[in-house]
């Protein structure tokens, strides 16, 4: 099933996903980092990542909802998807309420963040493979009729000879 929104040839949503996972990420390392080492400058650093991370989790959102809604109905694709939006959509819940929390410290996680913010970083891991059981095992987002020869997206032709 061939993406809705591309840029370039190329699907837009799984483009975008790798700065909201990357930087969620960061922030619970900052987070494991501040319990370490108590610096100063990582609750801070954390509090931007997932500052950062919840705005690009919209973004990248957007567009997957729109290629979602182009998924047939009652089909294993539909029910994947909705799984992976629905669980993304409680992973930027996770991670707002844990920056919420710290807001009231100077940033400075308190224990219901710091679980907050794990529990995102479980939940996304999960979300994470559902997506990939979406493109690798149900071709959402895949050229019809992609092989290991096609032409350049860039060419303007089907990936079909």
């Amino acid at each position: 099933m061939d993406s809705k929104a591309k840029a370039l040839g190329h699907p837009v949503h799984p483009m975008l996903i790798v700065f909201p996972l990357g930087l969620l990420v960061t922030a619970a390392i900052f987070d494991i980092l501040h319990l370490i080492t108590g610096g100063s400058g990582f609750p801070v650093a954390a509090a931007y990542a997932i500052a950062a991370g919840i705005i690009g989790g919209l973004v990248a959102g957007v567009f997957g909802l729109i290629d979602w809604v182009a998924i047939p109905a009652r089909s294993r694709a539909k029910r994947i998807g909705t799984l992976h939006g629905i669980g993304n959509v409680v992973v930027l819940l996770l991670f707002a309420a844990s920056w919420l929390l710290r807001t009231a410290t100077d940033w400075v996680p308190t224990i219901p963040a710091l679980i907050l913010s794990f529990a995102g970083v479980l939940l996304g891991a999960v979300t994470g493979w559902l997506g990939g059981e979406l493109v690798d095992r149900l071709g959402v987002g895949v050229d019809e009729g992609a092989h290991v020869n096609a032409p350049s997206s860039l060419s303007g032709g089907p990936a079909t000879r």
